[in-house]
C-alpha cells in the first residue's frame, strides 16, 4: 500500500498566492523566524536593509494608498505630499488596516495593492537594488524578486523619490 502524500500547502495567503501565479511572476519563496520590522527582516536574512521593502498604509486626502520604501529610509511626507497633490497625508491606523486587507498580517503587506484596489508607490532607492525583499502577507514569509518583476506585475505602480536617509542613533559619551 502507498503511503498517502499530504497536500502541498502554501504558506503565504491564497490571494497573493493566486495573485503571483496568474502574472507568472519569477521570485524566490523565503521562510524565516517571525519578523515585525524591516530591520529585524534584514538581520534574519543576512541582507543590507536597503534591499527590504517596507510598506506603509497611507491615507492621502480621502483615499487608501500604499508607500514602499527600502528598509534603510524613512517616509519623506513633505516629498510625497508634492509628488502626489496631496492636501493631507497620514499613517493609517491598525484597524483600518486590518478590514482593508484582511487574511494578511497587519505588518506584512505584499505591495501588490491593486489586490485590494488601493494605488502603490514605491521609492526609486529600493527599486535601484539588484534584488527586493517583499513581504508575503504572512510574518514568517517573504518574496525575493527582482525589481523588474516587482514593476511587471505591478502595471499601475508610482516611482519616485518619497524617502530621506534614516538618522543615525546617537550614541551617548563615556
Amino acid at each position: 500500500m502507498k503511503p498517502k502524500l499530504k497536500p502541498k500547502i502554501c504558506p503565504i495567503p491564497k490571494k497573493v498566492n493566486e495573485f503571483l501565479k496568474k502574472n507568472a511572476a519569477k521570485f524566490e519563496l523565503i521562510d524565516h523566524k517571525t519578523v515585525f520590522t524591516a530591520y529585524d527582516k534584514a538581520a534574519t536574512l543576512k541582507v543590507k536593509p536597503a534591499t527590504i521593502a517596507k510598506v506603509l498604509v497611507m491615507r492621502m486626502d480621502r483615499d487608501l494608498a500604499t508607500v514602499v520604501v527600502g528598509g534603510d529610509k524613512n517616509l519623506d511626507i513633505d516629498k510625497l505630499k508634492k509628488a502626489v497633490k496631496a492636501k493631507k497625508i497620514d499613517f493609517v491606523k491598525e484597524p483600518v488596516i486590518k478590514e482593508k486587507f484582511k487574511g494578511i498580517d497587519p505588518g506584512a503587506i505584499p505591495p501588490f495593492c491593486e489586490l485590494w484596489g488601493v494605488k502603490v508607490f514605491a521609492d526609486r532607492a529600493l527599486l535601484n537594488q539588484p534584488k527586493i525583499i517583499l513581504s508575503a502577507g504572512k510574518y514568517e514569509w517573504s518574496i525575493k524578486m527582482s525589481p523588474a518583476s516587482f514593476k511587471k506585475i505591478t502595471p499601475d505602480l508610482v516611482v519616485g523619490s518619497f524617502t530621506k536617509t534614516k538618522a543615525k542613533p546617537k550614541t551617548k559619551k563615556k
